[in-house]
């Protein structure tokens, strides 16, 4: 767990990165219409929560830098009996003020009164204000039509004031994970492997893809009480080489390959995984083939993840390999060719969000949590095979977070041949 010292901690570091006289405005963000009177599920902006450990949709984070003086602020829905009965229980003030390590908790409808009293003619609520840090996400909704960019729009035009973009700056601090983040994600990876074997003892000829997924999905969330990290991918056959196949609907057929990409989240924390399986327990020789190369690739470039290189350069590894490997065994005419067979890159930053965001130029280091995800796609031959670890960067190579998740070709026709006995 997070505890709310470490919430202050993060707070110290983006008020140190901010220029004085300075607001930063953060939104939790509201759900999205769906139709009629129905919303998506709301999900949590994931800088806020980074910022504050609190979930509630509608909240605000304000943090003051000016005159040298530091302000926190939060500003949450007031509870109100009527509504929680129709929507649920809205924390109490003591509650966020545990969570988030922030003394001063207000009520969300005296937020826009707090900014316009900083930009009053007299200045005399907090000083002088030059410039307001908000997280420009296209995307976040953070009130009816409203998104940040329109608040940001509005309040440059109504204070006249500079407005810079935040949202580099905090992932920038969410790539390097804390002990308690990264213990977060082994729990993530741990639940992920129990609803990866929960989902092989369903899987047999004439099945679903849906009951692999249906399994996985209900032991993670019933039974080990985690989220879903993203939708889960369960590709049986043909449909194993789209990468992000969006059904799971086929039935599974005796001679395929079934490709699993899923993963559990603890505290929004996620765990990424793929592993792929013979769906009668036994790889064919040209699955075999295929998937041993895969699977030397992943070991080769998880041991060149190292500080100092940069995903760029460990996707071209694993793009060289993989060509080097599929000519040398017949599987393609020319190394050029592997861009028809492998068409991802190899790796991601996982964290808060399950593809965190960051500059793929810019070097790794100790604390970076990673994946690792070479692939190959034989559309000819029904084949798509993907095996992704997650790694953790250290300060003298890397550590393999799911290395007890099965992969190896005996450990996997093992399993499966005791999971039919």
């Amino acid at each position: 767990m997070i505890n709310s010292n470490e919430y202050s901690s993060r707070r110290n570091k983006i008020l140190d990165k901010l220029e004085n006289n300075s607001l930063l405005i953060l939104f939790a963000g509201q759900a999205r219409k769906k139709s009629g009177d129905a919303s998506f599920p709301f999900d949590i902006n994931r800088n806020f929560y980074y910022l504050t450990g609190i979930e509630q949709e509608n909240s605000v984070l304000l943090l003051v830098k000016c005159d040298g003086e530091i302000g926190e602020y939060l500003f949450i829905d007031e509870k109100n009996e009527k509504i929680e009965k129709w929507t649920g229980i809205k924390m109490t003030v003591e509650e966020a003020r545990e969570i988030s390590g922030i003394e001063t908790v207000l009520m969300r409808s005296t937020f826009e009164g707090k900014i316009e009293a900083a930009f009053s003619n007299n200045m005399s609520h907090f000083g002088q204000i030059d410039q307001v840090y908000l997280d420009l996400e296209k995307e976040l909704k953070i009130d009816e039509c409203v998104s940040t960019v329109h608040y940001a729009e509005e309040l440059k035009k109504k204070c006249q004031t500079k407005i810079i973009d935040v949202n580099e700056m905090i992932l920038k601090e969410r790539m390097v994970k804390s002990p308690a983040e990264i213990d977060c994600i082994r729990e993530a990876i741990e639940t992920t492997d129990l609803g990866i074997r929960n989902a092989l003892r369903v899987m047999k000829q004439g099945r679903y893809e849906y009951n692999l997924r249906n399994a996985f999905e209900y032991s993670i969330m019933e039974e080990y009480g985690t989220t879903l990290a993203f939708d889960t991918i369960i590709a049986s056959g043909k449909n194993g080489v789209i990468l992000h196949y969006p059904e799971a609907k086929d039935m599974l057929n005796d001679g395929e390959l079934v490709l699993f990409d899923l993963g559990a989240a603890k505290s929004h924390y996620s765990a990424d995984i793929s592993r792929t399986f013979p769906i009668n327990g036994k790889f064919s020789d040209l699955q075999k083939k295929i998937y041993e190369i895969v699977l030397e690739c992943n070991k080769a470039t998880i041991n060149f993840i190292r500080p100092g290189i940069t995903l760029v350069e460990l996707n071209d590894f694993a793009k060289n390999f993989l060509a080097e490997e599929c000519f040398a065994k017949g599987l393609i005419s020319s190394k050029e060719e592997i861009t028809r067979v492998y068409y991802h890159s190899v790796s991601h930053h996982l964290g808060l969000d399950t593809h965190d965001g960051t500059d793929r130029s810019s070097a790794l280091v100790a604390g970076n949590v990673i994946t690792c995800e070479p692939g190959l796609y034989f559309a000819e031959y029904n084949i798509g095979i993907r095996i992704e670890d997650d790694v953790l960067v250290t300060e003298n190579g890397r550590e393999v977070l799911s290395k007890n998740i099965i992969k190896e070709v005996s450990d996997i026709e093992k399993l499966l041949r005791f999971r039919n006995e």
